[in-house]
């Protein structure tokens, strides 16, 4: 009866998430360019590579496999039910430590044995916590490539110590927050098989929320005597259409400074059929393309589906794509791409539509 109830609640949760109007009493058009607190001022800019070095490029490859993983801090796919069970102080899955350490261990299993996808080259990973709680204080991202046996780079978000998020409604309050005292931080991480260099932090626009900063990050490697830049992004679900395309729009601009091919792939939040074809259109009309048809589910919740996650390219061409429906360690699937080698004959598709960005 009470899993019944549950479901029915997750079902009807997730329905308002996804309809009800994102401009609220906690978003304010106010835009704001660093977290808080400002990591970006640190020498190390937030960023941590991990001492694992990377290894020699094979001359004789003839495609790349890039994948992205909105990893959700490793701690299962049941968003809106565990959610809704920690409203009644029941808090899955425990012991927490041991079973994302576990969740762990799976996705590394199938980031590697050929089966799900092919083996990727470099993995682009979303809420990669370090050391929180909510994560069992594992740290994500090189757990993770320590158990694939590749170096890492993560880039921390910069979570406010002891300060009190502002009172969210009840429909955006089903993800675990990372404690107010916690020591630990999430971001955005780079696992790779081939050398990355250049590698940078992005803080992208944001608002006013309860929700934390968002941000991005670039590296660039090199293929065929051809280098690529990567960026690998997180986009904010929580507010209106034009607040992420803000987001993007800042991320396409960054992007347009490197004149050579280019990767963005990431968890865009396109939480609905909406979002994803604009932020579509937006990609498109700045250069980029993806393999992946509108609409391809890549995030669940209470029995719904939607297209969170993308992979765009810019003077590159895509052999084949997936999506890794199977594992269950997030929220998300991942996705993955094939890359085509050789590059040489790659032309640069920079110009932007001005008529399709926003008045």
């Amino acid at each position: 009866m009470l899993t019944g109830a549950l479901a029915y609640a997750g079902l009807l949760a997730e329905i308002l998430f996804l309809q009800i109007p994102r401009i609220s009493r906690n978003h304010f058009r106010v835009t704001i360019f660093a977290p808080f607190p400002d990591v970006s001022t640190q020498p190390d800019k937030g960023i941590e590579i991990g001492e694992r070095e990377f290894a020699p490029s094979d001359p004789d490859r003839s495609s790349i496999v890039l994948a992205s993983y909105n990893i959700r801090y490793g701690v299962g796919s049941h968003l809106i039910s565990s959610g809704l069970l920690r409203k009644i102080g029941i808090n899955p899955p425990r012991p927490r430590t041991a079973a994302v350490a576990l969740n762990l261990e799976i996705a590394a299993r199938v980031f590697s044995d050929n089966g799900l996808l092919p083996q990727p080259d470099i993995l682009a990973l979303q809420e990669a916590d370090k050391e929180t709680g909510r994560a069992g204080g594992q740290h994500v991202a090189a757990r993770l490539a320590d158990e694939l046996d590749v170096p890492y780079v993560h880039v921390g978000a910069g979570i406010p110590r002891g300060i009190k998020p502002k009172q969210r409604e009840w429909w955006l309050n089903f993800e675990e927050q990372i404690g107010l005292h916690d020591s630990g931080d999430t971001g955005v991480a780079l696992l790779s098989r081939i050398p990355l260099r250049e590698i940078e932090r992005i803080d992208l626009p944001w608002h006013q929320c309860a929700w934390r900063p968002r941000l991005a990050m670039g590296a660039t490697f090199e293929l065929e005597g051809q280098r690529v830049r990567l960026f690998n992004v997180h986009v904010d679900p929580h507010g209106p259409l034009d607040n992420q395309h803000q987001q993007v729009e800042a991320l396409l601009e960054q992007a347009e400074g490197f004149r050579g091919p280019r990767v963005i792939m990431g968890d865009f939040n396109t939480l609905s059929t909406q979002k994803a074809v604009e932020i579509r259109k937006l990609m498109e009309a700045s250069g980029y393309s993806t393999p992946f048809p509108t609409g391809t589910p890549t995030w669940r919740g209470a029995g719904l589906r939607f297209h969170a996650d993308w992979i765009f390219t810019n003077g590159l061409g895509v052999k084949r794509w997936g999506v890794v429906k199977p594992l269950n360690v997030s929220d998300h699937w991942p996705i993955w791409a094939e890359i085509a080698l050789p590059i040489s004959d790659f032309r640069l598709s920079n110009a932007r539509d001005k008529s399709h960005e926003r008045a």
